[in-house]
């Protein structure tokens, strides 16, 4: 019995993660509130879209050459 309830909700579980869909506003649900001191509120299609702080951009610059590194007055070893 209890290994049927738990395949049961294993099976239940990994259907709801085959059902993702895009993403949309609630139908007959008001937007939220213009944002403070924004000079318009965001369409559905803004709020949905992730700023750059939550999906940076990748840097893939190589590094062409090896550099020495300069003298650092402040690098002191620390004392045992």
């Amino acid at each position: 019995m209890r290994r049927a309830m738990l395949a049961a909700v294993a099976l239940v579980a990994l259907a709801g993660c085959g059902s993702r869909k895009e993403l949309a506003p609630p139908a007959k649900e008001p937007l939220p509130v213009k944002p403070y001191g924004a000079a318009a509120t965001p369409t559905p299609q803004q709020l949905l879209e992730p700023r750059p702080e939550a999906r940076p951009t990748r840097n893939d610059e190589l590094l062409k050459e090896s550099k020495e590194r300069p003298e650092d007055p402040f690098d002191i070893p620390p004392k045992n």
